[in-house]
């Protein structure tokens, strides 16, 4: 990855603005200037921030936990250990890298912690400007090095999918089938899941964000797997929908018009379309085959080093689509009482059309 050149960007952008520097802490754009790999505990706990100056190199600010992992990460950087916490450190380092303006991820920062920090800095001279999506921007759009590891992230997690998908009985519950998913992906290499692993049999399968519980999984009911690994930090997420055992005639209609629902979107994805045409083509599938007030959620969202990251696919989404996005395309229709149906993949957006980056069609045996 040229992180180099992606900093560059970003200093660019704060020398427009007459900022002198930009903190980052959110973890996916930290890992996306730098690769520092350090996780968080949540907003509340961080592995370090970066300072990125309007000119000149970077600064990474860590403690004792993270001191090897950062060096190895960011040889290239400047590594700085608090050992009095992080504020003090800015205190003490800001002064001496002449930086006054300090920007900061507004979208991320915890507002306590913002507050605390402009008080205490202003007494420096320092003044603290908040600042949103100026990494994302960047981010939004892939170059080839990320579609490459999007798509390794999508095929081993359709290989876990292969795996599993032959050995899913009734003896299993929600849990343990989720369990054996997210076992697998570590097995076979993931650095964890995407997001929580959804399993869902038969009436829960109604819940588009279902968690899994101790069901046992139903036969000739309907069954949703929504599953995601990351792999080398970027994400994948896929869903798949099927019945273990004989399908009814009534599954049979939901599944296809699903399908032809998503079909319908993918048609319309190409450079130039903005996220509301795509989602208005694949919802007036389902609308006009019944079910429109059944799928409430957007038909997809971006994914990168984050599982949800922009550009949206909604009826709220007025943004462009260029070529190098990457979106997931997820109809669905959930019954209450009864199950849903939703079929969900990866694709890349050209400058005519979509790149699929998913191949399985285990699913689509219907």
């Amino acid at each position: 990855m040229n992180y180099k050149k992606r900093i560059k960007k970003v200093q660019a952008r704060l020398r427009r603005r007459k900022i002198d520097a930009l903190l980052v802490s959110q973890p996916e754009n930290r890992r996306y200037l730098s690769g520092y790999k350090g996780g968080d505990h949540g907003i509340g706990e961080t592995s370090g921030v970066l300072i990125i100056p309007a000119s000149g190199s970077i600064h990474l600010l860590t403690d004792f936990r993270y001191q090897l992992q950062a060096e190895q990460d960011v040889p290239w950087a400047t590594v700085h250990i608090y050992r009095k916490g992080l504020l003090k450190l800015l205190v003490d380092l800001l002064p001496e890298l002449k930086i006054t303006i300090l920007g900061f991820e507004s979208h991320y920062t915890l507002h306590s912690v913002a507050g605390k920090m402009s008080s205490t800095l202003k007494k420096k001279g320092i003044r603290l400007v908040p600042l949103t999506n100026l990494v994302e921007k960047l981010r939004i759009i892939k170059d080839e090095d990320e579609i490459e590891l999007l798509r390794q992230s999508v095929r081993l997690n359709e290989k876990v999918f292969q795996k599993i998908f032959p050995t899913i009985s009734g003896k299993m519950t929600e849990i343990e089938l989720a369990l054996a998913i997210e076992t697998l992906m570590r097995r076979k290499g993931a650095e964890s899941t995407s997001f929580d692993s959804i399993v869902a049999t038969g009436k829960n399968s109604a819940l588009p964000h279902a968690v899994p519980g101790r069901t046992k999984i139903k036969k000739n009911k309907s069954l949703t797997i929504d599953m995601g690994l990351v792999l080398n930090g970027y994400c994948s997420d896929m869903t798949r929908n099927f019945v273990p055992g004989k399908a009814t005639e009534k599954y049979i209609r939901l599944h296809r018009l699903v399908r032809k629902a998503q079909l319908a979107g993918l048609e319309k994805i190409r450079t130039g379309v903005t996220g509301k045409e795509v989602d208005h083509a694949a919802r007036t599938v389902i609308a006009d085959g019944g079910y429109g007030t059944m799928f409430g959620h957007g038909l997809g969202h971006g994914v990168g080093l984050a599982v949800h990251e922009e550009p949206r696919l909604s009826p709220l989404s007025r943004k462009k689509l260029k070529a190098g996005m990457i979106v997931t395309v997820e109809p669905g229709i959930y019954l209450p009482g009864w199950g849903g149906v939703r079929l969900e993949n990866m694709v890349v957006v050209r400058e005519d059309g979509y790149e699929n980056l998913n191949t399985d069609t285990t699913w689509l045996d219907i």
